[in-house]
């Protein structure tokens, strides 16, 4: 079993913005890097060198049969050409955008939880003091 993993740096105003895309025979994952201004090439190796093993994959997802890679030796012409046109499109593909944008809902989701948790407990918190303070008020002197 053999994952491939492919990076797309384009421009999303007003950051560059990079999508790791990994995927093996039957599911995908993908990553999303903010680079900020627009990254030199030997910035994005550098970038891929010292920080992949530190990228937060989404959930993984899994790929149709008809989006299925099959793993066979393509001709170099017809790789060189397929590369140039990737090159020339602009932005991520739509399965991308999608997972993407179910990764960031999940995020927002999992913030709103916790300061949610984090505000009730704060009142728990202000509710228990008030009513200590309401006992030591009528215990007397």
């Amino acid at each position: 079993m053999t994952a491939n993993i492919k990076l797309t740096v384009f421009f999303e105003e007003p950051f560059w913005v990079g999508v790791f895309k990994m995927w093996d025979s039957d599911t995908v994952y993908l990553s999303r890097v903010v680079f900020g201004a627009e990254p030199k090439d030997y910035e994005v190796y550098d970038f891929v060198l010292k920080n992949f093993s530190n990228l937060k994959f989404n959930k993984p997802l899994d790929i149709n049969d008809a989006d299925k890679n099959i793993d066979k030796k393509i001709n170099p012409k017809r790789l060189q050409r397929k590369i140039k046109k990737e090159t020339k499109d602009n932005g991520i593909g739509t399965k991308a955008q999608i997972a993407m944008k179910q990764q960031y809902e999940d995020f927002k989701l999992k913030i709103k939880k916790v300061s949610r948790e984090k505000k009730e407990d704060e009142k728990e918190k202000k509710f228990k003091l008030r009513q200590q303070k309401k006992l030591m008020k009528h215990r007397g002197h």
